[in-house]
Protein backbone atom coordinates (compact mmCIF):
# COMPACT_ATOMS: atom_id res chain seq x y z
CA UNK A 1 0.00 0.00 0.00
CA UNK A 2 1.22 3.50 -0.78
CA UNK A 3 1.62 6.22 1.79
CA UNK A 4 -1.10 8.86 1.86
CA UNK A 5 0.66 12.12 1.08
CA UNK A 6 -2.37 14.29 1.79
CA UNK A 7 -1.91 14.30 5.57
CA UNK A 8 1.40 15.64 6.91
CA UNK A 9 3.30 13.06 8.91
CA UNK A 10 3.91 13.92 12.53
CA UNK A 11 7.38 15.04 13.47
CA UNK A 12 9.81 13.00 15.49
CA UNK A 13 8.39 14.62 18.63
CA UNK A 14 4.87 13.55 17.74
CA UNK A 15 3.49 16.81 16.36
CA UNK A 16 2.15 17.97 13.03
CA UNK A 17 4.69 20.79 13.02
CA UNK A 18 3.28 23.08 10.27
CA UNK A 19 -0.18 22.97 11.86
CA UNK A 20 1.28 23.55 15.32
CA UNK A 21 3.22 26.60 14.12
CA UNK A 22 0.19 28.04 12.33
CA UNK A 23 -2.05 27.61 15.37
CA UNK A 24 0.60 29.03 17.71
CA UNK A 25 1.12 32.07 15.48
CA UNK A 26 -2.62 32.65 15.30
CA UNK A 27 -3.04 32.49 19.07
CA UNK A 28 -0.07 34.84 19.51
CA UNK A 29 -1.58 37.36 17.10
CA UNK A 30 -4.87 37.34 19.00
CA UNK A 31 -3.10 37.89 22.33
CA UNK A 32 -0.89 40.72 21.03
CA UNK A 33 -3.79 42.38 19.28
CA UNK A 34 -5.86 42.42 22.45
CA UNK A 35 -2.99 43.70 24.59
CA UNK A 36 -1.89 46.62 22.45
CA UNK A 37 -5.21 47.71 20.96
CA UNK A 38 -7.51 47.83 23.98
CA UNK A 39 -5.91 46.28 27.05
CA UNK A 40 -9.18 45.17 28.60
CA UNK A 41 -9.85 42.97 25.56
CA UNK A 42 -7.20 40.64 26.97
CA UNK A 43 -9.74 39.69 29.64
CA UNK A 44 -12.05 38.33 26.96
CA UNK A 45 -9.20 36.33 25.44
CA UNK A 46 -8.42 34.84 28.86
CA UNK A 47 -12.09 34.12 29.55
CA UNK A 48 -12.53 32.37 26.20
CA UNK A 49 -9.48 30.21 26.82
CA UNK A 50 -10.49 29.42 30.40
CA UNK A 51 -14.04 28.39 29.47
CA UNK A 52 -12.86 26.11 26.66
CA UNK A 53 -10.16 24.58 28.88
CA UNK A 54 -12.59 24.05 31.77
CA UNK A 55 -15.08 22.37 29.45
CA UNK A 56 -12.33 20.06 28.15
CA UNK A 57 -11.33 19.19 31.70
CA UNK A 58 -14.93 18.52 32.77
CA UNK A 59 -15.33 16.08 29.88
CA UNK A 60 -11.96 14.46 30.61
CA UNK A 61 -12.66 14.04 34.33
CA UNK A 62 -15.99 12.42 33.46
CA UNK A 63 -14.06 9.57 31.80
CA UNK A 64 -12.57 8.91 35.24
CA UNK A 65 -16.00 8.79 36.84
CA UNK A 66 -16.14 12.30 38.34
CA UNK A 67 -19.17 14.44 37.51
CA UNK A 68 -18.04 18.03 38.06
CA UNK A 69 -20.84 20.53 38.91
CA UNK A 70 -20.73 22.42 35.62
CA UNK A 71 -22.77 25.54 36.42
CA UNK A 72 -20.87 26.87 39.48
CA UNK A 73 -17.49 25.91 38.03
CA UNK A 74 -18.14 27.72 34.74
CA UNK A 75 -19.65 30.71 36.54
CA UNK A 76 -16.63 30.91 38.83
CA UNK A 77 -14.32 30.55 35.84
CA UNK A 78 -15.78 33.78 34.51
CA UNK A 79 -15.95 35.60 37.83
CA UNK A 80 -12.41 34.88 39.04
CA UNK A 81 -10.40 36.42 36.14
CA UNK A 82 -12.77 39.40 36.05
CA UNK A 83 -12.36 39.87 39.80
CA UNK A 84 -8.58 39.70 39.41
CA UNK A 85 -8.61 42.44 36.76
CA UNK A 86 -10.77 44.87 38.71
CA UNK A 87 -9.87 43.95 42.29
CA UNK A 88 -6.39 42.42 42.30
CA UNK A 89 -5.11 39.36 44.19
CA UNK A 90 -7.53 39.59 47.12
CA UNK A 91 -10.52 39.70 44.80
CA UNK A 92 -9.17 36.66 42.96
CA UNK A 93 -8.84 34.82 46.28
CA UNK A 94 -12.38 35.80 47.28
CA UNK A 95 -13.66 34.56 43.92
CA UNK A 96 -11.90 31.26 44.52
CA UNK A 97 -13.49 30.82 47.95
CA UNK A 98 -16.99 31.65 46.71
CA UNK A 99 -16.65 29.31 43.72
CA UNK A 100 -15.56 26.44 45.96
CA UNK A 101 -18.51 27.03 48.28
CA UNK A 102 -20.92 27.26 45.35
CA UNK A 103 -19.58 23.99 43.95
CA UNK A 104 -20.12 22.20 47.27
CA UNK A 105 -23.64 23.64 47.64
CA UNK A 106 -24.62 22.85 44.03
CA UNK A 107 -23.60 19.20 44.38
CA UNK A 108 -25.51 18.58 47.63
CA UNK A 109 -28.94 17.82 46.09
CA UNK A 110 -27.31 14.99 44.11
CA UNK A 111 -26.93 12.90 47.25
CA UNK A 112 -23.99 11.48 49.14
CA UNK A 113 -23.04 8.84 46.56
CA UNK A 114 -19.88 10.17 44.88
CA UNK A 115 -20.16 13.51 46.68
CA UNK A 116 -16.52 13.68 47.81
CA UNK A 117 -15.30 12.49 44.40
CA UNK A 118 -17.29 15.07 42.43
CA UNK A 119 -16.59 18.02 44.73
CA UNK A 120 -12.90 17.16 44.93
CA UNK A 121 -12.69 17.05 41.14
CA UNK A 122 -14.51 20.37 40.94
CA UNK A 123 -12.25 22.08 43.48
CA UNK A 124 -9.19 20.67 41.71
CA UNK A 125 -10.43 22.06 38.41
CA UNK A 126 -11.20 25.48 39.92
CA UNK A 127 -7.70 25.74 41.33
CA UNK A 128 -6.03 24.36 38.23
CA UNK A 129 -7.56 26.52 35.50
CA UNK A 130 -9.35 29.75 36.49
CA UNK A 131 -7.25 30.44 39.59
CA UNK A 132 -3.94 30.07 37.76
CA UNK A 133 -5.30 31.96 34.74
CA UNK A 134 -6.20 34.78 37.11
CA UNK A 135 -2.49 35.46 37.60
CA UNK A 136 -2.11 36.07 33.87
CA UNK A 137 -4.80 38.72 34.28
CA UNK A 138 -2.93 40.20 37.26
CA UNK A 139 0.11 40.61 35.00
CA UNK A 140 -1.77 43.04 32.75
CA UNK A 141 -3.00 45.23 35.63
CA UNK A 142 -0.14 47.78 35.92
CA UNK A 143 -0.95 50.86 33.88
CA UNK A 144 2.65 51.60 32.93
CA UNK A 145 3.80 48.24 31.57
CA UNK A 146 1.02 45.66 32.02
CA UNK A 147 0.98 44.50 28.36
CA UNK A 148 4.78 44.20 28.35
CA UNK A 149 4.63 42.01 31.45
CA UNK A 150 2.17 39.70 29.72
CA UNK A 151 4.38 39.56 26.62
CA UNK A 152 7.39 38.72 28.80
CA UNK A 153 5.38 35.94 30.43
CA UNK A 154 4.30 34.40 27.13
CA UNK A 155 7.77 34.75 25.58
CA UNK A 156 9.48 32.74 28.32
CA UNK A 157 6.80 30.02 28.11
CA UNK A 158 7.19 29.82 24.32
CA UNK A 159 10.98 29.81 24.70
CA UNK A 160 10.75 26.85 27.07
CA UNK A 161 8.57 24.94 24.63
CA UNK A 162 10.57 25.77 21.50
CA UNK A 163 13.99 25.34 23.13
CA UNK A 164 13.02 21.97 24.56
CA UNK A 165 11.43 20.82 21.31
CA UNK A 166 14.37 21.74 19.06
CA UNK A 167 17.14 20.43 21.31
CA UNK A 168 15.10 17.38 22.26
CA UNK A 169 14.47 16.42 18.64
CA UNK A 170 18.10 16.96 17.61
CA UNK A 171 19.95 15.61 20.63
CA UNK A 172 17.47 14.00 23.02
CA UNK A 173 18.70 10.61 24.25
CA UNK A 174 18.11 10.47 27.99
CA UNK A 175 14.43 10.37 29.02
CA UNK A 176 13.52 12.79 31.77
CA UNK A 177 10.33 11.08 32.95
CA UNK A 178 9.80 7.98 30.79
CA UNK A 179 6.73 6.78 32.68
CA UNK A 180 5.00 10.16 32.35
CA UNK A 181 6.19 11.78 29.10
CA UNK A 182 8.51 9.47 27.13
CA UNK A 183 9.49 12.14 24.56
CA UNK A 184 10.73 14.63 27.17
CA UNK A 185 14.52 14.36 27.58
CA UNK A 186 17.16 15.91 29.79
CA UNK A 187 18.80 17.33 26.69
CA UNK A 188 15.51 18.99 25.81
CA UNK A 189 15.24 20.38 29.34
CA UNK A 190 18.71 21.88 28.93
CA UNK A 191 17.56 23.54 25.71
CA UNK A 192 14.48 24.86 27.49
CA UNK A 193 16.61 26.25 30.32
CA UNK A 194 19.02 28.11 28.04
CA UNK A 195 16.24 29.47 25.85
CA UNK A 196 14.14 30.51 28.84
CA UNK A 197 16.92 32.33 30.67
CA UNK A 198 18.09 34.09 27.50
CA UNK A 199 14.56 35.16 26.62
CA UNK A 200 13.89 36.24 30.19
CA UNK A 201 16.96 38.48 30.24
CA UNK A 202 16.16 40.05 26.86
CA UNK A 203 12.48 40.57 27.71
CA UNK A 204 12.99 42.13 31.14
CA UNK A 205 15.77 44.42 29.92
CA UNK A 206 14.18 45.52 26.64
CA UNK A 207 10.47 45.49 27.49
CA UNK A 208 10.42 46.31 31.21
CA UNK A 209 13.65 48.27 31.64
CA UNK A 210 14.60 45.94 34.47
CA UNK A 211 17.94 44.44 35.54
CA UNK A 212 19.33 41.52 33.59
CA UNK A 213 19.58 39.33 36.67
CA UNK A 214 15.85 39.71 37.29
CA UNK A 215 15.29 38.45 33.75
CA UNK A 216 17.55 35.48 34.44
CA UNK A 217 15.50 34.64 37.54
CA UNK A 218 12.27 34.94 35.55
CA UNK A 219 13.63 32.52 32.95
CA UNK A 220 14.96 30.05 35.50
CA UNK A 221 11.69 29.99 37.41
CA UNK A 222 9.64 29.74 34.22
CA UNK A 223 11.48 26.70 32.89
CA UNK A 224 10.82 24.84 36.13
CA UNK A 225 7.13 25.71 36.33
CA UNK A 226 6.56 25.12 32.61
CA UNK A 227 8.12 21.68 32.87
CA UNK A 228 6.10 20.81 35.97
CA UNK A 229 2.94 22.02 34.24
CA UNK A 230 3.65 19.90 31.18
CA UNK A 231 4.43 16.78 33.19
CA UNK A 232 1.47 17.37 35.50
CA UNK A 233 -1.02 17.49 32.64
CA UNK A 234 0.60 14.38 31.12
CA UNK A 235 0.03 12.62 34.43
CA UNK A 236 -3.64 13.63 34.42
CA UNK A 237 -4.11 12.26 30.90
CA UNK A 238 -2.35 9.00 31.77
CA UNK A 239 -4.50 8.58 34.84
CA UNK A 240 -7.66 9.17 32.78
CA UNK A 241 -6.44 7.01 29.90
CA UNK A 242 -6.65 9.71 27.20
CA UNK A 243 -4.08 10.97 24.69
CA UNK A 244 -5.27 14.57 24.28
CA UNK A 245 -7.84 16.69 26.08
CA UNK A 246 -9.61 17.19 22.72
CA UNK A 247 -8.83 17.65 19.02
CA UNK A 248 -9.68 21.36 18.95
CA UNK A 249 -6.27 22.65 17.81
CA UNK A 250 -4.57 20.95 14.84
CA UNK A 251 -1.06 19.87 15.76
CA UNK A 252 -1.65 20.57 19.45
CA UNK A 253 -4.62 18.52 20.63
CA UNK A 254 -6.91 20.32 23.05
CA UNK A 255 -6.52 23.83 24.37
CA UNK A 256 -5.50 22.42 27.75
CA UNK A 257 -2.66 20.62 26.00
CA UNK A 258 -1.28 24.09 25.18
CA UNK A 259 -2.21 25.80 28.43
CA UNK A 260 -0.55 23.32 30.78
CA UNK A 261 2.78 25.18 30.89
CA UNK A 262 1.10 28.59 30.62
CA UNK A 263 -1.14 28.05 33.64
CA UNK A 264 1.63 26.67 35.83
CA UNK A 265 3.98 29.54 34.94
CA UNK A 266 1.57 32.48 35.35
CA UNK A 267 1.67 32.79 39.17
CA UNK A 268 5.44 32.31 39.32
CA UNK A 269 6.20 34.98 36.71
CA UNK A 270 3.67 37.37 38.26
CA UNK A 271 5.29 36.97 41.68
CA UNK A 272 8.87 37.39 40.44
CA UNK A 273 8.03 40.46 38.36
CA UNK A 274 5.93 41.90 41.17
CA UNK A 275 8.84 41.65 43.59
CA UNK A 276 11.86 42.36 41.38
CA UNK A 277 10.68 44.66 38.57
Amino acid sequence: MGVDQSTPAPSRAGRNLPAAIAVGAGLGAVILGSLFWLKWLFIFVVLAGVLVAVDEMIRALRTGGAVVPRVPVLAGSIAMPVAAYFGGPMALLAGLALTVLATIFWRMPGGSNGFVRDVTAGVFLIGYVPLLAGFAVLLVQPESDGPQRVVTFFLVVVASDVGGYVVGVLFGKHPMAPTISPKKSWEGFTGSTLACIGTGIASVVLLLDGPWWAGAIVGAVAVLTATVGDLGESMIKRDLGIKDMSNLLPGHGGLMDRLDSVLATAPAVWLVLHILV
